[in-house]
């Protein structure tokens, strides 16, 4: 076993005292040497972070040990080292960015287990599945006839309704997913709240569907928001589906644009990668802000000799500067 685990979480609870609970996190995760972005708000938790198997699985323990998180669910990979470069703990109106005028935990769409949905996949000619996540994400990959919206973001889902209306009253099944289930619990109780019918949303996401049920029918990789960029999933009935972005041939190879000024993410292959020096086009691959390509075509922030305790002491200073 590849000794790194990554782990993407979320919970949709009351947390009243979100600053207290921000620095438990913040404190826990530098104490046991995890790496990621966590977010807390008042209508819950949201995490993806990195570390020994050890050290994430003290944290798993440690979060359910509190009553209000004793049922959430972690999505466990396997890497061979860090999958971020930073720790950021950090308080937010929402777990999800999404404005919908919506609340997960007064009504959602039915949870699907990963097998329960591969099931439906399989058998019922009434099922719809659309995607809630971004264009750059199922660019990449997607289940095989998932209905897809040309957004950058869930708070643009009012504006794609009316591509779907047509499945009012019609007795269709419609099953929402996205990476690891978090968009859905707001996505599906907005199609509910929009007037339609048997709402349904994989419990879980793509990731949990590759780890549980095999990703069979899921065309293409997922894209991830670590410096993995994408992962496999299917491993029953692999496809790709996306082209370079430059040369137009079958490639699943995400990267982000080395333009700093435009920072696209597209699929590129790995000779125009390094032809185009990781660039999308020729006048980016010009830019006097293209960053140096490293093959992979991800860019982490420069660390400026950063450490994780420099997130908690400067959000306590700002807290004591409000107070003041």
């Amino acid at each position: 076993m590849k000794p790194y685990s990554v782990l993407l979480y979320y919970q949709y609870v009351p947390i009243e005292d979100t600053e207290a609970y921000r620095d438990a996190q913040h404190e826990f995760c530098v104490n046991n040497n995890l790496l990621g972005r966590i977010i807390i708000a008042p209508e819950g938790l949201n995490g993806t972070v990195s570390g020994l198997v050890a050290d994430c699985e003290a944290y798993m323990k440690w979060v359910k040990e509190d009553p209000r998180f004793a049922t959430i669910d972690f999505k466990v990979e396997y890497h061979e080292a860090h999958a971020f470069q930073k720790l950021h703990v950090r308080l937010k109106e929402e777990i999800v960015n999404s404005d919908l005028p919506v609340d997960p935990l007064k009504q959602t769409g039915t949870h699907l287990e990963p097998t329960e949905f591969k099931q439906m996949l399989q058998e019922d000619p009434d099922l719809v599945v659309i995607d809630m996540r971004s264009n750059y994400e199922h660019s990449v990959g997607k289940f095989k006839g998932a209905i897809t919206f040309d957004m950058e973001n869930l708070r643009e889902l009012p504006d794609h309704i009316k591509e779907i209306e047509h499945l009012k009253g019609q007795g269709k099944k419609i099953v929402t997913y996205c990476t690891g289930g978090i968009k859905c619990e707001k996505a599906s109780a907005y199609l509910l709240d929009q007037g339609f019918d048997n709402v349904y949303q994989l419990h879980g996401g793509i990731i949990k569907y590759g780890l549980e049920a095999g990703g069979e029918d899921f065309e293409g990789k997922c894209y991830v928001f670590d410096n993995r960029l994408t992962v496999d999933v299917n491993q029953v009935n692999p496809k790709v589906i996306s082209k370079c972005y430059v040369c137009g041939t079958a490639s699943d190879r995400m990267v982000n644009c080395a333009n700093n000024d435009c920072n696209i993410h597209v699929a590129m292959c790995e000779d125009c990668g390094w032809k185009m020096e990781g660039a999308c086009s020729e006048e980016c691959k010009c830019s006097p802000n293209k960053r140096v390509y490293n093959g992979t075509g991800y860019y982490p922030k420069k660390s400026d000799h950063y450490t994780p305790l420099q997130g908690l002491k400067s959000f306590k200073k700002s807290m004591k500067k409000e107070e003041a």
